[in-house]
């Protein structure tokens, strides 16, 4: 009678100091060779969004990391808050006293500094989504990659289009409703 010696195999996602780079390790059980690991992979996750959600609202954050990684290997923090909030950042650095739907703060640059902030009002997300009747999921997509488009460097106020342009790639890159091109068309 044959013996059949099983070997067993568990694949394990280890985070190390940061939570950009992964290892996923199988740990292998053997009767003849004992317990050790093997390394299967490693992996760097490029962009990372660093979440500051002031609301109790929850969004596909996976989408919004997939843009991210898209278009920039830096860390970019995002801050989700409300109408109140937005209009006095929006009046203490812009000199605007009213509520937006999204703002941009460039970091200054220097090796390993973040691209910058986006702040989203979650208030704006809910009224645009509901008015243009697609998901807010959506429309947080959009203004993430208006804001990311922004901390890039692109400015629709001063450009000859490109940024336009550029959300519009985007929107059909990620199959976003063509709602949001209209829009983006319109301002």
């Amino acid at each position: 009678m044959a013996t059949f010696v099983a070997t067993v195999a568990i694949l394990v996602r280890f985070r190390f100091v940061s939570d950009r780079l992964f290892a996923y390790f199988r740990l292998i059980e053997s009767p003849i060779f004992g317990t050790f690991i093997s390394i299967q992979n490693i992996c760097y996750n490029t962009a990372m969004i660093e979440l500051d959600n002031r609301t109790d609202k929850t969004y596909n954050f996976q989408l919004l990391e997939q843009i991210a990684d898209l278009l920039s290997d830096r860390e970019i923090e995002l801050i989700l808050t409300d109408n109140v909030e937005i209009a006095e950042i929006n009046r203490e650095f812009r000199g605007i006293d009213k509520a937006t739907d999204v703002l941009s703060f460039p970091s200054d640059p220097f090796p390993g500094a973040p691209l910058g902030s986006i702040v989203i009002s979650v208030d704006k997300v809910a009224s645009v989504a509901n008015e243009l009747k697609h998901s807010e999921d959506h429309e947080i997509a959009l203004l993430f990659i208006h804001g990311m488009l922004h901390l890039l460097g692109f400015d629709h106020e001063v450009d000859n289009g490109e940024m336009r342009q550029k959300e519009i790639e985007l929107i059909e890159t990620f199959k976003l409703p063509k709602s949001l091109i209209v829009r983006t068309l319109e301002e």
